[in-house]
């Protein structure tokens, strides 16, 4: 019998294998033939993220702000003296901690789905390839877990993605584009990532919205790339999470679990913030041979301690956003590009942007110029 089995091994199930397989026999189940494809996200990772990953992947690019673009042609640039974040190959950060869970005593099962599993004195576990038991479960499979509903964790909202990386390299390779309203992407935004020699353009929308691909035609076709993509991937982001995410012997992790940024849609943060914890309440749980729902739940509350209850308050960001319109977003831009506040702006953290919210309500400005269109959209 397997001690741990991990469905999914991207990065949250990687880096669970790695911290628990130095102490448990470990056998992580991954869908795909080969770890890091197909790429599963546009790759832009700030150094805290980087740092908590346990490796060093490819930079591509260090950017230093973004330059924002409105509906209504109006523009706003946030720039830093210091990195904000590195556009960093996903292919070979998925695979590099792969390599370091093999490493610890991990063994990989590529090319093999788990399909379904049940729960008794153990967990039964049935894959593409056969049956095999554990005593814990652990699910890392992603947006369309199949573990998460049994558990009853379900997403609040998912919205859908698509990128494309183009043969066109970006004049400026410290600075990443985004584009924001109905046009292009209703419900979120676009980037423009530069990545040397290509450029990564992709974007998020609601999922009232429909399918994305036909926004990215449209963009891609603006910014006249229709005849330079290289490749191309698509995906869905599950965020605002209800109910637990653990359960007798199954514990959840990364998209499976939810645990995404609700601004920018981002998962590896908060997922290898996540890991540690699960590790450590899996591993008592574990050497004591109380794999209960009571016993595992520590893991729910400590997760909730350490970053769920931000991401909860994130995502009322989120909420603005959905609220607000192009004249909204247009009038919220005139705001922005203030030199007052953009001086508040350029110290965003990719992180925690819920902070710069709290910094521009504390704003001698933001009554006369910024409170009817934050209250018009958080109300």
């Amino acid at each position: 019998m397997i001690d741990v089995a991990v469905a999914g091994g991207g990065p949250a199930g990687s880096a669970v294998a790695a911290l628990l397989a130095r102490d448990h026999g470990v056998m992580v189940f991954e869908d795909h033939p080969r770890i890091g494809l197909p790429e599963q996200c546009a790759g832009l990772l700030t150094d805290r993220a980087i740092e908590a990953s346990g490796v060093s992947p490819d930079v591509l690019s260090t950017l230093y702000g973004a330059e924002v673009l409105l509906p209504g042609g109006g523009r706003v640039e946030v720039r830093s003296e210091r990195p904000k974040a590195r556009a960093v190959d996903r292919s070979d950060l998925d695979s590099k901690m792969a390599d370091r869970a093999m490493a610890a005593g991990a063994e990989y099962r590529l090319s093999e789905k788990v399909r379904s599993f049940s729960v008794g004195s153990s967990v039964g576990i049935s894959t593409s390839a056969g049956d095999h038991s554990a005593r814990l479960l652990i699910g890392a499979d992603g947006h369309g877990s199949v573990v998460a509903p049994a558990v009853g964790c379900v997403p609040g909202e998912r919205i859908r993605g698509v990128q494309a990386d183009v043969a066109v390299r970006m004049e400026d390779q410290g600075m990443f584009r985004m584009r924001m309203g109905s046009r292009y992407a209703p419900g979120f935004f676009t980037w423009e990532i530069p990545c040397g020699d290509f450029t990564r353009v992709g974007l998020c929308t609601s999922w009232s919205a429909g399918p994305p691909y036909q926004y990215l035609k449209r963009l891609l076709s603006d910014l006249g790339y229709g005849d330079r993509v290289i490749r191309m991937h698509s995906g869905r982001i599950p965020m605002h999470p209800s109910g637990p995410i653990s359960s007798d012997r199954v514990m959840l992790i990364g998209d499976a679990a939810s645990q995404v940024k609700p601004v920018s849609g981002g998962g590896i943060l908060p997922s290898m913030v996540a890991a540690p914890i699960l590790a450590d309440v899996a591993h008592s749980a574990l050497a004591s041979d109380d794999l209960s729902a009571r016993r595992l739940s520590e893991y729910d509350r400590r997760w909730d301690d350490a970053m769920g209850r931000d991401l909860s308050k994130a995502y009322r960001l989120r909420r603005a956003l959905l609220r607000m319109d192009d004249r909204d977003l247009d009038r919220a831009g005139r705001y922005a590009s203030r030199d007052d506040v953009r001086a508040v702006l350029d110290g965003i953290d990719l992180d925690t942007p819920a902070d710069v919210m709290k910094a521009l309500l504390r704003h001698p400005g933001m009554a006369a110029s910024g409170a009817w269109t934050l209250l018009r959209c958080l109300i």
